[in-house]
């Protein structure tokens, strides 16, 4: 297995650009690919999630210009994929497997989608319920409730509201609402229990509008789709930077320096960026500025009690800010975990403990308290989860070596992830 040494770092400084929110990209893909008229769209996320999306496009027949390596034109089909027989390959790419589904649904052809094997073991048995409650045709080709799946031509009937449950994963009330308007009729959304990840339907709402649907939202519980909606391209549009992977970099400011994400600030529309309100809940200094956000170390980080419902992902970098706060740092209402790309609360749990931290993991928090001085030369595994090597990557900061297995996985979100860290570490 290949593995990454980072050795000890003493400051960061600096400023860093950051990549392409996936979130966006990928929303931003198929939005584009199911309206009318052409999108430019700059500052697209290079990435395997990226990758699988824009494969899985070409795949059913949209035309697609690549102008360079993060510029792209999309000319929309409509909602009317050219291709009505594709076998679609998705990787572990959640934000187009999850959305793809709903949309293929509702577009009569013959289609297959499956990805890696993890990506086989992520619950999609929520969404693909409540696209059988408007009867879609899709069967389960492997486990029933999980990937692969096969999807046939079917007559939707939305004339009664649709339930799905909100508190597995938000990605699935993101497909539905994106993929509803392929109808032309009105469509209501039901969701059951309480709805985890409020500000991604936030990033799917306010995409939504840009292509000119506007859902009505009554709280978080009740959404409709007015009758004869239809997406049109607006022309052009650029991608936030990712406010997940600026977490990575605030964090680091607020460990050991003074560091600056250009790409987003206080008014993005990714909730991610409020992983800086925690930063500042610990004692670092933030600073905004004209699409830049700055952390700043404290004399001293303090450990947090804190819900993370609206920053799931995030959320894990607070972990490893625990290693370095004043006190017990407590995690809460972070369920959503179990299902991403690996059991994030169990491999952050463990991880942790290699570097010398007092770990409790509960069914959807997790507590930790640092050690007097860090464990030096720990193996980090990565499970395969992007998140979970550029998270370990911070441990450095605090003056002792760490070792990544397996850090190509950072590609699926941020390809270069290590060579820009490396640039802002002072040794």
């Amino acid at each position: 297995m290949e593995q990454l040494t980072l050795q000890p770092v003493s400051r960061v400084e600096g400023s860093i650009k950051l990549p392409g929110s996936k979130s966006i990209s990928n929303r931003t893909l198929l939005l584009a690919a199911l309206g009318t008229g052409m999108t430019e769209i700059h500052d697209l996320l290079v990435s395997d999630d990226t990758s699988r999306m824009l494969e899985a496009l070409q795949t059913l027949g949209v035309k697609l210009e690549k102008l360079s390596e993060t510029n792209w034109r999309v000319y929309g089909c409509g909602g009317n994929f050219p291709n009505k027989s594709a076998d679609i390959f998705l990787g572990n790419a959640g934000t187009a497997f999850r959305p793809l589904t709903a949309a293929l649904a509702l577009s009569t052809g013959h289609y297959h989608l499956h990805g890696v094997p993890r990506m086989h073991e992520r619950p999609i048995g929520d969404l693909v319920d409540a696209l059988r409650q408007i009867d879609c045709q899709i069967t389960y080709k492997g486990n029933t409730g999980f990937p692969p799946l096969q999807i046939s031509p079917c007559t939707t009937d939305v004339s009664k509201p649709i339930q799905i449950r909100g508190d597995v994963s938000s990605q699935f009330l993101t497909a539905l609402l994106m993929a509803l308007p392929l109808t032309g009729k009105q469509a209501v959304i039901e969701v059951v229990g309480e709805l985890i990840s409020k500000p991604y339907i936030e990033i799917t709402l306010n995409l939504m509008a840009k292509f000119g649907v506007r859902v009505e939202r009554q709280g978080w519980q009740r959404f409709t789709i007015p009758a004869n909606s239809q997406y049109q391209n607006p022309g052009e549009i650029t991608v936030e930077g990712d406010a997940s992977s600026a977490s990575y970099f605030l964090a680091a400011g607020a460990i050991a320096g003074k560091l600056t994400v250009q790409g987003v600030s206080q008014d993005s529309i990714q909730g991610d960026i409020r992983f800086a309100e925690a930063l500042a809940l610990m004692g670092a200094s933030i600073e905004y500025g004209n699409n830049t956000s700055t952390a700043s170390k404290p004399a001293q980080l303090n450990a947090i009690d804190l819900d993370c419902n609206h920053i799931p992902d995030a959320a894990m970098t607070l972990a490893i800010l625990a290693l370095f706060a004043d006190g017990t740092t407590t995690l809460r209402n972070i369920a959503s975990w179990r299902v991403k790309e690996t059991d994030r609360l169990t491999a952050m749990a463990t991880e942790l403990r290699k570097v010398g931290a007092l770990v409790e993991e509960g069914a959807d928090y997790i507590q930790i308290t640092p050690p007097a001085k860090l464990t030096p030369n720990a193996v980090i595994d990565t499970y395969d989860d992007h998140r979970m090597a550029m998270c370990f990557s911070l441990v450095c900061l605090g003056g002792v070596p760490i070792t990544i297995n397996d850090p190509k996985c950072v590609a699926k979100t941020f390809p270069d992830y290590f060579n820009v860290f490396d640039s802002i570490c002072k040794r």
